[in-house]
Formats: structure tokens, C-alpha cells, sequence
């Protein structure tokens, strides 16, 4: 008895050809919701006009202050740029970016000197700052945003992890963990709330915990991608012509013991022939309670104070 052996192989094949092209069609379904989705997001992140995430853009995209101030949330409560301003009689802006340090810091430097050359930058540097932390890499999240407008800022952003290439093929996954923060940032509540100062962002209250605890940072391991990143940050700014101060701004307690990032930040800097001003340990600061917001952040008259010492070293410039 024969088989019908062509009847079998049209009916596999008829299947074949039916799955394939399922598969294809959701490939393409995918892909359109991905596409739409993502660029829906992407419309509402540049349309928001104030708060946290547009200081970002802001940053990468459209200051041209002569004074920019860089670092972390330090930087952003520590540095008013109105005092820099009427002070130096230039426009100032403060790129201060909560919870990012160097590797966001060059990032954005990258993205401003595609655009124009400051004439000054002061960069702040934390205790810490070089040490080994695989979550400042899983910060650079902030840049997502931006990787497929900033080749710039690509470098760094795949740092994050070996498959970002690929994952920043979708429209969705830069803005996958913003959706909140978008649509705050659109809202029309959050466009009437007091607005940062040119990037400086006031903290208004006075720190009451207990003054018996010293901040002691132990001897650490340090991350040679993030020294030689504060390195090319440094011969970025040497080889445009751009003065460059870096300081570390004021802690509320005096650490036990020198730290590993401040030795080597300030052996570097003056190695290439940059000032470095360390006020962790400024008697002005430690201690004074009054100044400070919590154990790290001054508060705004702590800031006004320790802006205008900032001017004093920088003056004449």
C-alpha cells in the first residue's frame, strides 16, 4: 500500500510556511508597540519644562553657561550659581546630578564641549567617589535617554553592562523605568512648584541628629575605569582652554581617617597642574550643625556661606 507521500510533504510545508509567517507577524506587532510606545515616552521626557529629569536635559542639551558646576547631589545643593554669577559676572549653571558621580559627570561634559566651551567648570568630588560600586554603574540609567542622540555619551552608558548595544536597539527601555517621573514631569502641578536655581536645588531645614557619630570611610579598593575616566574629564578640560578648579565641599563630621579617593583625586589634579580645594575638614563646616540638612548636604545658608568661600579661592580668575 503507497503512501501519499507528496500530500504530506505540501501539508508540512504549508505549515511551515504558516508558522514562519505568525512569527513574522509578531516580529512585526512587536516591533510597532515597542516603536509607538517608546516614542510616546520619548515625546513626553523632552517635553517637560522643570524638575529632576529635565535639569538632565538641560545639561546635555542646552546651557551655554560660561560657570558650570559638576557633581553629585552635593554639588547640586552645595554650589548657587546666582553667587557665581554676580560674583564672576558670568552666567553660571549648576549640572549637578543626585546619586551619579564621575562616569555620569564625564558623560555630560562630553555632550557640552560637542556643543561650546565653558570658561570655568569647578568639579566636586565625594569621599568614595573611586571606589568600586557596580550600582554607580546601574545609575547611568539617567543617560539612557540620551544614548541614541549622543554617540558621546555611548561610551559610557555601555559601561552599564555587555549588552546595552542591544538593548538600546528598543524605543522602549530607556524610559522603562521613568514612567512615573514622566508623567510628573508633566503635570501641571509639579510645572507650578518652585523651580531649581539655575540647577541649584535649596534644601530649607536644619540638621538635628546626633552629633556623636563620626563618618569614617575605611581603607577601599578603587575602580581604575572611573580614575582614568576623572583623568580624561581633567584632559578634556586642559585641552579646550577651560579653567578647571575641583574641590570636595563640606562634610558635617570630619572623617577619622584620610580617604582613598581625595589622596588620589588631589595627587592627580596637581600632577597636572590643577587646583584642588579639600573643605571636608574646614572648621567653618564640621560640626556646625546649623549648616547642614543631614550629615552630607549643606543646607541653603550653609550653601550661600560655603558659595562664596568657593568664589574667594577661585577669584582672581
Amino acid at each position: 500500500m503507497k503512501t501519499n507521500q507528496p500530500s504530506i510533504q505540501n501539508k508540512q510545508s504549508s505549515q511551515l510556511k504558516g508558522f514562519v509567517l505568525k512569527t513574522l507577524l509578531l516580529i512585526v506587532i512587536v516591533f510597532l508597540l515597542d516603536f509607538t510606545i517608546g516614542t510616546t515616552l520619548q515625546y513626553f521626557y523632552f517635553k517637560q519644562e522643570s524638575g529632576f529629569l529635565y535639569r538632565t536635559t538641560y545639561a546635555i542639551e542646552k546651557t551655554k553657561a560660561p560657570v558650570l558646576i559638576f557633581g553629585s547631589s552635593r554639588a547640586s545643593r552645595h554650589y548657587n550659581p546666582n553667587i557665581f554669577s554676580n560674583q564672576l559676572h558670568l552666567s553660571s549653571y549648576n549640572v549637578g546630578h543626585d546619586g551619579n558621580f564621575i562616569l555620569y559627570q564625564y558623560a555630560v561634559l562630553s555632550a557640552v564641549l560637542k556643543r561650546y566651551h565653558p570658561k570655568l567648570i569647578v568639579l566636586d568630588i565625594t569621599r568614595g567617589d573611586f571606589a568600586i560600586r557596580q550600582n554607580d554603574y546601574e545609575r547611568l540609567s539617567a543617560l539612557l535617554p540620551y544614548y541614541k542622540g549622543h554617540s558621546e555619551v555611548r561610551p559610557i552608558v555601555q559601561l552599564k553592562s555587555p549588552y546595552e548595544k542591544i538593548k538600546n536597539l528598543s524605543f522602549i527601555y530607556p524610559y522603562n523605568s521613568l514612567l512615573f517621573s514622566i508623567a510628573v514631569g508633566n503635570a501641571e502641578f509639579n510645572k507650578q512648584k518652585m523651580k531649581d536655581i539655575d540647577g541649584y536645588v535649596p534644601i530649607e531645614k536644619i540638621y538635628t541628629g546626633s552629633m556623636a557619630t563620626a563618618d569614617s570611610l575605611p581603607n577601599y579598593p578603587m575602580d581604575s575605569i572611573k580614575i582614568s575616566t576623572y583623568q580624561s574629564f581633567i584632559k578634556d578640560c586642559l585641552s579646550n582652554n577651560i579653567k578647571l578648579v575641583i574641590i570636595c565641599s563640606p562634610y558635617l563630621f570630619k572623617a577619622t581617617n584620610t580617604d582613598n579617593t581625595i589622596n588620589l583625586a588631589k595627587a592627580i589634579a596637581l600632577k597636572n597642574h590643577i587646583p584642588f580645594h579639600d573643605f571636608s575638614t574646614d572648621t567653618s563646616f564640621v560640626n556646625k550643625n546649623q549648616l547642614f540638612a543631614d550629615s552630607i548636604h549643606l543646607n541653603n545658608g550653609g550653601a550661600t556661606i560655603f558659595s562664596n568661600k568657593v568664589i574667594d579661592k577661585i577669584l582672581p580668575f
